[in-house]
């Protein structure tokens, strides 16, 4: 796996960099957000480490102006452990969160299960690009298109529509969903689901005449073309 490190914390920068290129990855750093940015937008990398707090423009800053052309995982690192922090980085697009400090041991676990969703997404066919009447999915690119048009999809929101795009036609159980999408038993007190359903419903759907995403109560959710007009 190759990875991207923003951190302006130069100590542990250089000790993330050290224990995770000894882990086997292949490790590109950057020690502010405007150098960050340029190479998250220029290369390819599997997933981005990204520090909330820069010394130029902040790492939120950063997440939007990348989720503006790019879905690669991002994982946050933050020093604030408040939950309104976290819902913000979230909500920005980032894919995975950990507090300052932190166990190495725990974010190499994390990156590991970022990047077997990430690849999950291309191997599980054999084709590198779906379509669905306007609906344009690119693996290797990372693009989603409707109408032409770029979505902009967050990692997990990508990951969740190839997959419903992969089996389109077919009833998926959230269940099933958080397992292959979130790589977590289901519980039915969880509402990540419903919040991830409804944002890519917005971006997918809401702007267009046709809806492609429906939901089949009780059972899970489909994509597939039906009779024009919203549900």
């Amino acid at each position: 796996m190759k990875l991207l490190l923003i951190e302006d914390d130069l100590r542990l920068a250089d000790y993330l960099k050290k224990g995770l290129t000894e882990e086997g990855f292949v490790v590109d750093l950057a020690r502010n957000g405007i150098d960050g940015l340029h190479l998250a937008t220029q290369g390819l990398y599997d997933v981005i480490i990204l520090d909330g707090m820069l010394p130029d423009i902040d790492g939120l800053a950063v997440l939007s102006a990348l989720r503006q052309s790019k879905s690669i995982p991002v994982l946050m690192l933050t020093a604030r452990a408040m939950v309104e922090d976290r819902v913000s980085g979230l909500k920005a697009g980032a894919d995975d969160y950990l507090v300052k400090p932190f166990a190495f041991s725990e974010l190499v676990a994390r990156l590991h299960a970022l990047g077997r969703r990430t690849s999950t997404v291309a191997a599980e066919s054999q084709t590198t690009v779906l379509t669905l009447l306007d609906l344009e999915l690119d693996a290797v690119r990372r693009t989603a298109k409707r109408g032409g048009k770029d979505l902009r999809l967050t990692a997990k929101e990508f990951s969740l529509l190839w997959l419903l795009l992969r089996r389109k036609g077919e009833v998926i159980s959230r269940t099933e969903i958080a397992e292959l999408i979130w790589d977590m038993h289901f519980d039915s007190e969880t509402n990540v689901i419903d919040v991830a359903i409804r944002r890519l419903r917005i971006k997918l759907d809401d702007p267009y005449e046709i809806p492609l995403l429906h939901t089949i109560r009780g059972m899970g959710y489909v994509l597939e073309i039906r009779a024009q007009g919203k549900e």
